[in-house]
């Protein structure tokens, strides 16, 4: 064999082992990236997902504003005056309001998506600034989403002792 021809062969080899290298190494990257696909179980879910939340938050900011200028809650969506539909294609939103408390809903129109709701009390105060007045009172938020997918609307949130949770079956989001 001349050094020509030998020189050939390994040249050959060398580009073979490349490309087998290039191919392991992307058959390795999809390993590692399919389980992440597996587990969302619904790419598209997340962005709709991120609308609800993004919604009901902003529904729970505009329910404190709305009750520093009234004294009260509004006790619907289109009242909030945040341009928010009633409805799309993924969800329905809606809201409870109290005396004392505006539960705020994104509950989910499809059976492979988490509903959301979120809560706005009246409390003292004395809770968030010790030198507030004893009379005096604020509002403080909390974003709960159900522990499971569904189109049930999910359990209020609850203020007792100082405190405010998520109701059974939902978990927080934000405060």
């Amino acid at each position: 064999m001349t050094k020509y021809q030998e020189s050939s062969i390994s040249n050959s080899a060398s580009k073979g082992c490349g490309c087998l290298l290039l191919l392991m190494g992307l058959v390795v990257i999809g390993a590692i990236a399919l389980p992440s696909f597996l587990v969302s179980g619904c790419q598209g879910c997340k962005s709709k997902t991120r609308e609800a939340k993004q919604y009901v938050g902003s529904m729970n900011k505009a329910q404190q504003a709305v009750f520093i200028e009234k004294s009260a809650f509004d006790t619907s969506v289109n009242a909030l005056g945040l341009g928010i539909k009633t409805e799309t294609p993924h969800f329905k939103y809606s809201i409870r309001a109290t005396k004392k408390a505006a539960f705020n809903y994104a509950v989910s129109k499809q059976k492979d998506l988490k509903s959301y709701v979120g809560g706005v009390f009246l409390v003292p105060a004395k809770n968030f600034d010790p030198n507030a007045a004893k009379e005096e009172i604020t509002t403080t938020s909390i974003l709960c989403e159900t522990d499971s997918p569904g189109t049930i609307k999910p359990a209020e949130p609850t203020y007792e002792n100082g405190k405010i949770a998520c109701g059974k079956g939902t978990t927080q989001v934000t405060r």
